[in-house]
């Protein structure tokens, strides 16, 4: 094995002992407590990640190719958001998704579902269930990253995806439960 950068060995060692004390290391060197909104939005977004991981094994037996692969793009998108916010100053915009391919499959996907007259409450298949799990924890990860847009506007482009991608999976539970017949739909209290 050579040792190029692409040979190199990304963890050797997992258990290390240096976050015991409530600080972790950033890409560019920097120990942050745990608690400051830079590690929180990484936390954020590797738990969105795996939302979308769990959404996308509930996909494969059932043939949704098509959707998989958007999840997956979407995947390594929420993988190269963490690394733009954990290099911090060493950051540069080529790091940041495509925003503009993600709007793109919000439009086409929304534009083949029926008009949407009531609300839709999560639920349904657990597919459907488990992309309104997904969109859920998208928004509160935007919530929290505009913590640090406060401290660091670079950061941005980030809270932005989010909130796009969120919609992507308000979109993608409802051509899932188009397609399944699931969705389940708020009903008015009656007087």
């Amino acid at each position: 094995m050579s040792d190029s950068a692409e040979s190199k060995n990304r963890l050797s060692r997992i258990v290390t002992r240096t976050g015991d004390g409530g600080m972790t290391g950033m890409a560019d060197g920097a120990r942050l407590s745990k608690t400051h909104p830079r590690v929180v939005a990484l936390g954020e977004l590797d738990e969105l990640n795996a939302h979308i991981g769990l959404l996308r094994s509930y996909l494969k037996p059932v043939n949704y190719a098509h959707l998989d692969a958007f999840l997956e793009v979407q995947q390594h998108a929420l993988f190269n958001l963490g690394g733009f916010i954990a290099m911090a100053s060493l950051a540069d915009g080529s790091m940041l998704p495509d925003l503009d391919a993600l709007e793109q499959w919000v439009e086409q996907s929304n534009a083949g579902l029926p008009p949407l007259k009531e609300f839709i409450l999560p639920g349904g298949s657990v597919m459907l269930a488990q992309s309104h799990i997904a969109r859920v924890t998208a928004r509160r990860a935007e919530r929290n990253l505009w913590a640090l847009v406060a401290e660091d506007a670079s950061t941005e482009p980030v809270a932005v995806y989010l909130n796009r991608l969120s919609d992507a999976l308000f979109v993608l539970a409802r051509v899932l439960g188009d397609a399944d017949g699931s969705l389940v739909y708020w009903r008015k209290p009656s007087r």
